[in-house]
């Protein structure tokens, strides 16, 4: 018997009715979007452009500002890969920056790739959170400078669900004339996003995240005021406006688009509901274990279905193997298996003991009350004769 799902942020199941979407296109509707000269093509070329005004609705984008790529990996790097080499060449910004800044709690595909242009000789900034998993925007204000290329800030962290002011740091970045991207995996679909509102200049989205399928993302770069240009990773028969060349994974589009137009519609309800469920899940466990629960994060600005708790006196590895019949993780699904504290625990100062006895509930469209009931059950249980042993031995 499968263990119970609770790690919707690695990766979500698609959508029943994103499935129905996807299914023609794997056989009879298997036209490349790319042949211009019959309708097979015309008619894979329509559902391409229909999700891709999909996905433009779903961050208030226009459709031409939407990119598809194979993730969101691939769309942080072609977002920072891009950028920093179009405008060291002078061209959409000054060629001489040699700056870019991030945080210290970003995913890898955006450390790791700030990491290497450090060994390139880049100047790169990694700039510290609060204990509450939140930019310290003193320190972006301190950083970014005449000369900084790009400012990449995701928009919610994958591992402790906390939300950033997207729009006070594209303020504090656009202020010295850098561009801002934003790593938007964890949020896209999940909260109401507005580049606009924002004024980001490029975000990364995948479509694994919120019910579509693997294998499919998106990047949005915008097209007017400024107008953004980048260099693609990635060179062949042009298409996506030369920026992603390939044959376009129609299936995987169409699934992108779908699972955006439902996220779109019933954002709202879904993100009420799971914030009961994570209420209840949190409430359960501290009435039950005491004041040796503690959540990483703020609670005030996250994801309505993330909670990241540490608890005291318990081993986090004994911790995981007690709760098999609970599929949950200590972070990053990217990092899984390694029993060390995450950059993000890091970051936020919670180290030791108390970053490895840390368990990341992500909540999800199929969770039920009694499953958070459940949860709590097992959760308390294995706790208690965790502390019970570890008393017993002292």
């Amino acid at each position: 018997m499968k263990p119970l799902y609770l790690d919707y942020h690695a990766t979500t199941p698609v959508d029943p009715r994103v499935l129905a979407a996807m299914l023609p296109f794997f056989s009879e509707r298997f036209g490349n979007a790319a042949s211009r000269q019959h309708a097979w093509g015309w008619e894979a070329r329509d559902a391409v452009d229909a999700a891709r005004s999909q996905v433009a609705a779903l961050i208030n984008a226009s459709a031409g500002e939407i990119t598809f790529t194979s993730g969101a990996s691939e769309s942080n790097n072609l977002a920072i890969k891009g950028v920093v080499a179009r405008r060291r060449a002078g061209e959409g910004g000054s060629g001489s920056g040699n700056h870019i800044v991030t945080t210290a709690i970003e995913h890898k595909s955006v450390l790791d790739v700030c990491q290497a242009f450090r060994s390139e000789g880049l100047d790169v900034t990694v700039v510290g959170v609060t204990a509450d998993g939140l930019v310290d925007l003193d320190a972006l204000r301190q950083a970014v400078r005449p000369g900084t290329l790009l400012v990449s800030v995701m928009a919610a962290n994958n591992e402790i669900g906390t939300i950033q002011p997207l729009a006070e740091i594209a303020a504090i970045a656009h202020a010295h004339g850098a561009l801002v991207h934003t790593d938007a995996a964890q949020a896209a679909g999940k909260v109401p996003i507005d580049v606009v509102g924002s004024d980001v200049d490029l975000l990364s989205l995948t479509a694994h995240k919120f019910y579509g399928p693997k294998g499919s993302g998106a990047l949005f770069v915008r097209r007017r005021k400024p107008r953004i240009s980048l260099t693609p990773l990635i060179a062949g028969g042009g298409q996506e406006g030369g920026l992603r060349s390939g044959t376009l994974n129609v299936p995987g589009i169409v699934g992108l688009g779908s699972a955006a137009e439902i996220c779109r519609l019933e954002m709202d309800d879904e993100s009420r509901r799971l914030g009961a469920l994570r209420d209840r899940l949190l409430d359960g466990l501290m009435s039950r274990l005491g004041d040796g629960v503690h959540v990483n994060g703020s609670m005030r600005s996250r994801l309505a279905h993330n909670l990241h708790v540490s608890f005291d006196g318990v081993e986090g590895e004994a911790l995981l193997m007690a709760l098999s019949d609970l599929a949950v993780s200590t972070g990053s699904a990217c990092a899984s298996g390694s029993q060390a504290v995450s950059h993000v625990m890091e970051a936020i100062g919670a180290t030791g003991d108390r970053g490895r006895a840390s368990i990341r509930f992500g909540l999800g469209r199929t969770n039920t009350a009694d499953e958070i009931d459940l949860a709590i059950d097992r959760v308390a249980a294995a706790v208690g004769a965790l502390r019970a042993r570890v008393g017993s031995s002292a």
